[in-house]
């Protein structure tokens, strides 16, 4: 990956970290990388774990950016959720929620948000 695109990817997931707490959820952790995969915010919505993946597509011609998150981009999700949990006990037993904020460009707003965007039995 390019320098330059990390570094919006980057961007992008400050400006998602900042719109969400807007909204009212709390970081309790960015960018989370463990063998099982990479999760790009963990936040806590009242008593509700939220994995939030941001995606950033600027060309439509490969799929939207919500697209983009296959079915195989969600198994890995789990997974690394999965493994932040199992180190995270104190969290372990709240209820999770999987939500995607999905960007063609760095403005940001309610319909960026999909919230329970996919579940455990994706």
């Amino acid at each position: 990956m390019s320098r330059d695109r990390r570094a919006h990817g980057k961007e992008a997931e400050k400006l998602a970290q900042e719109f969400l707490i807007s909204r009212g959820l709390k970081l309790v952790e960015a960018n989370y990388y463990c063998r099982l995969g990479e999760l790009d915010l963990v936040m806590r919505d009242k008593n509700s774990l939220v994995f939030v993946e941001v995606r950033l597509r600027r060309n439509p011609d490969f799929g939207s950016a919500a697209e983009s998150v296959t079915r195989n981009k969600q198994d890995k999700l789990w997974r690394a959720a999965l493994h932040f949990m199992a180190s995270r006990p104190d969290l372990a037993s709240l209820p999770v929620r999987f939500d995607v904020i999905a960007l063609s460009d760095m403005r940001i707003d309610d319909s960026c948000w999909i919230q329970n965007a996919f579940g455990a039995n994706h």
